[in-house]
Formats: structure tokens, sequence, C-alpha cells
């Protein structure tokens, strides 16, 4: 029998099921009950489904750790790039520079870096199909690298064009991006000097080093695949500038002003680098962030204490027991009271204990760079009770 035959089943019922045992009501007409958009129900029972497991979707997840663990794998750029110089603040590139705080991005982040990479070949073939000429790499196979200070700053171009339809004639660097519709939408309205000036500064850059005199910037919008265009000419004024940006960054002793000296600023609050500007958080204890050592004119890097005129990349990345930290890098905590270059020691004050330590090793209050920095709770820094049961033990600050 048909659900639909019985007076208590609202009307929309067509399948066949088991005819039910509902009692019949005397006297009284049944409700015949109509919910648009959903399940038609009978009015004598509600039925019970047993309920599906929730979905156990694992791929996705697991492309996301694939693209964490190539990250991980992967060293993090030795020198200044080109695509960052634009930065609104200079602190900020000079703690990267530095090599202070490596940033962490989530598989799914990771993924979409790498689409805009992919769109790279697609707007080269589009250009190519519009009979461009378009040179994207060198007789090495790989992108054309500009260099300045020695190698300390460098960028990579997405290529050259020539033939373009706004001036066939007029070979253009080629700076190829996406954008959501927010930022598409600013670049259609402001221009990419005032929309993106990270790219624009990054065109500069690459226009100062290379002697072209125009770009083309192309940005593909994600959501729909529309296209953005605008053609660039070279500021020489503005590419030395840049260039003297650079410079100033690199060869800098220590790091440059906070833009803004307020925890909650707002460009402050989404960077990555709020924790060492305003906080007690340190840099990690790498060669770049030690006081002995020294970028060089030349592109290397030096340590004076192991008097080393070449230190490896893999090498800085390490660091040494050696190490001692750049002072004002602990400055949001600590002030410096004295130092002994012949015995490698520096002494500080604890600004939220007003007790003493030195950054140095073997002494009942000494505490390596790798101590500082793991130490979450900058107060255990000359605690007596720590110092104890670090000689007692044997111990290290590890958290």
């Amino acid at each position: 029998m048909l659900c639909r035959a019985c007076v208590h089943a609202g009307w929309r019922k067509f399948e066949a099921v088991p005819h039910c045992k509902a009692p019949a009501r005397d006297g009284e007409r049944p409700t015949l009950t109509f919910v648009p958009d959903t399940k038609d129900r009978c009015d004598q029972f509600e039925p019970t489904m047993p309920e599906l497991p929730a979905p156990n979707y694992q791929t996705a997840a697991a492309i996301y750790a694939a693209y964490e663990a190539r990250e991980v794998a992967t060293l993090p750029r030795p020198y200044l790039g080109a695509s960052a110089i634009g930065h609104h603040c200079a602190r900020y590139l000079w703690l990267s520079f530095r090599l202070a705080k490596r940033e962490q991005f989530g598989g799914r982040m990771l993924r979409l870096f790498q689409r805009g990479h992919r769109e790279e070949a697609i707007f080269i073939e589009d250009l190519r199909a519009i009979g461009c000429e378009v040179h994207d790499v060198g007789a090495d196979g790989k992108q054309f690298e500009v260099i300045a200070h020695g190698g300390h700053f460098r960028g990579h171009m997405d290529g050259a064009v020539l033939g373009l339809p706004e001036a066939p004639g007029t070979w253009h660097l080629l700076e190829f991006k996406t954008s959501n519709t927010k930022s598409f939408a600013a670049l259609q309205k402001q221009g990419v000097k005032e929309a993106q000036f990270k790219h624009w500064a990054q065109m500069q850059t690459y226009m100062a080093l290379t002697g072209l005199t125009r770009a083309m910037y192309m940005s593909v919008r994600k959501e729909t695949d529309e296209i953005y265009t605008e053609r660039l000419e070279a500021d020489a004024e503005a590419g030395r500038g840049i260039l003297e940006r650079a410079e100033q960054i690199i060869f800098g002793a220590e790091p440059p002003a906070r833009i803004n000296n307020d925890p909650t600023w707002w460009e402050c609050k989404m960077c990555s680098m709020h924790p060492l500007c305003h906080s007690t958080d340190v840099p990690a204890p790498t060669c770049r962030s030690c006081a002995h050592v020294t970028p060089e004119r030349d592109g290397t890097w030096t340590c004076e204490r192991h008097n080393l005129r070449d230190v490896a990349f893999e090498h800085q990345l390490q660091g040494c027991q050696a190490h001692r930290f750049i002072p004002i890098l602990l400055d949001n905590w600590a002030d410096k009271v004295d130092a002994s270059d012949a015995d490698n020691v520096v002494e500080y004050r604890n600004r939220l204990t007003g007790l003493c330590f030195s950054n140095a090793e073997g002494g009942a209050n000494d505490y390596s760079s790798i101590e500082i920095h793991a130490a979450a709770d900058k107060r255990a820094i000359g605690n007596p009770d720590i110092e104890a049961l670090k000689a007692a033990f044997d111990a290290k600050v590890a958290g």
C-alpha cells in the first residue's frame, strides 16, 4: 500500500512503503501536513533514520600537509628580494633579511602561492598567441636574475616582451600577478602604484637594474579570469631611491625604527614580526642576529669571533655557541649594562624583574642565546631559582 493513500500522509508522498499501523481517529479528520521545500511527513509519527557517520575526507588535508612538508625542507631566501623591497616597514625587511623569524604558512596558502607561479606560463602562452616575442628564461633555463649590493639584493623577472599592441617596437619588462576580486577592483580604480605599491617598486627595481624603460603589468582576477593590464614608465629617481633603501636595510647594523610604537596599530597587529617588535620575543639565534657577524659589500658574511671571511648560508642558519645577540634586539625587555669582547660576555638588566643576567656560557648567571630565545616567559631569565636548577642539574632553559 502507499502512504499517499493514507489520510495521515502529506499529499506529495509518491514512493511505495510498507503500510503503517497508525490508528484511525474517530470523529476527527486527520491533519494533512504540507511543508514546502521539506520532506513530507505523517502526522501520526516521526520515522527515525540512523545517523550517517561524519564524512572522513582526508585527501585535501594530505595535499596541504605535502605542501607544508616541502616548505619545511626548503631553505629561506639568503637575500633581500626585489619583490619585498616595497614593503611599508623597513624594520620588517631588516628582520626578515636577518632571519629573525621565518613566516609560517599553512598548506592551503602555500598552494595558493603556487597558483600565482602557474599563471606565469599561461600569461606567456597568451602573449605568444597574439604574436608577441617573449623571453622568460635565459640560456641556463632559469628566470632572468637581477643583482645589486654584491648579491645581497636580488630579484627574478617574469620576462621581457616585444610586440605589444600598445607599443609594438618597444621592449617591456613583464610582471605577472593574480588578484582576488577586491584587489582587482582597486587596480582598476587606482592603478598599480596606488593599489599595489610593492609590485610597482618591484618593477622599478628591475627597470633600474636592466636599463629597460617600460614595463607591462598583468594581473588576472582569479574568480573570473578577467585580465588587467597597465603599462608603466621607468622612474629613474624612484629606482635610485629603492636601491638606496635596500642598501640601508642590508648594511644597517641595527634594525630601523618601528613604523609605530603602538602595538595595536593596525599595520603592526597584522605583521608576523609583531611579537619581535612589540612583545618580549627575540629573533632566532642565527648568525645574522649575532653581534659578531657582518654583511660585506662583496655579498659575503664575515664572523669576527671565528675569523671567518665567508660564512656559508647553511651555517648561518644554525649559528653557534659563541652567538651573542645584537643588544638592541632585546631592548623590549632588557637593557645592556656592560660587555667584554675578550670574554664574549654581554651583561643585561631584565626590566621585567630588575635582575641581571649575562648572554654568555658557563657562569651561574649566564644564558646562551638559545636559552634566551627559547624562554617563553622572559622573567625566567636571571631568576635565582632558575639558576639554582641549572646549576644543580646542569640544565638549560628550553621553553
